[in-house]
């Protein structure tokens, strides 16, 4: 028996301990935000946070997320408050498929708690190993910066509100 906490709710998982943690995810916890794509972490669709770092769950045994906190892209929103990503995404018409799009967001979200004010090439890096085959990458680029200014904008305000 594993412990996943997965979107902050705790869950008990009766598994072989070298399932992939995307099969858990999808077919255990019927949370099918998570796509599947390659199988082998080179498209970035099975991204999802582990401990907040951005992991290829198609490749991750879930015994690596026993006792680990988990981020899919149904826990992204802040319940019904949309991440600034994904008003972003939306804002900015981003997704063509849409296959892709919740591994994109995942790394995304990952490298703006990392980063909140990225460059270009910080952008490239870190979504470098997100394939989309529409080829929507200037859109996720301008949605990320998109999304970057209301990040920064809204530590502006919470901080000001702390301090009066």
């Amino acid at each position: 028996m594993l412990t996943l906490t997965v979107n902050g709710v705790t869950h008990q998982v009766d598994v072989d301990p070298s399932t992939p943690l995307l099969w858990v995810i999808r077919e255990q916890l019927a949370l099918i935000g998570t796509k599947y794509g390659c199988g082998m972490a080179q498209c970035g669709t099975c991204t999802v946070h582990l401990n907040g770092a951005a992991i290829r769950s198609c490749v991750t045994p879930v015994r690596a997320a026993d006792q680990q906190q988990i981020t899919t892209i149904e826990g992204l929103a802040n319940g019904d408050t949309l991440h600034p990503l994904q008003q972003a995404w939306i804002d900015e018409q981003i997704p063509q498929c849409g296959y892709c799009q919740s591994g994109q967001l995942m790394s995304a979200a990952a490298l703006l708690s990392n980063n909140p004010n990225p460059d270009d090439a910080a952008i490239d890096a870190a979504m470098s190993g997100n394939v989309c085959r529409c080829g929507t990458y200037p859109r996720i680029r301008k949605g990320i910066k998109r999304a970057a200014t209301a990040v920064a904008a809204d530590a502006v305000e919470a901080k000001e509100r702390r301090h009066g």
